[in-house]
């Protein structure tokens, strides 16, 4: 739904990357590549933002539960 704001395994930050991860993949750099520029050298860290399925506008097109 919403990307965690640390990595499970390691407590390293990786919410505030996420979106560059994404612009960088949209201008045709690979996942490795664009890894390294964030710095998230670790598997864990990549597997958190790789792993990741953004959710959240598909849950708010539905009513809200009372």
């Amino acid at each position: 739904m919403i990307i965690p704001i640390r990595c499970f395994s390691c407590g390293k930050e990786i919410a505030s990357r996420y979106k560059p991860y994404l612009e960088l993949l949209e201008k045709g750099e690979s996942a490795k590549e664009a890894f390294k520029k964030l710095g998230l050298e670790r598997f864990c860290c990549q597997r958190m933002i790789v792993g990741h399925v953004d959710l959240i506008d598909d849950l708010l097109k539905f009513p809200r539960l009372q």
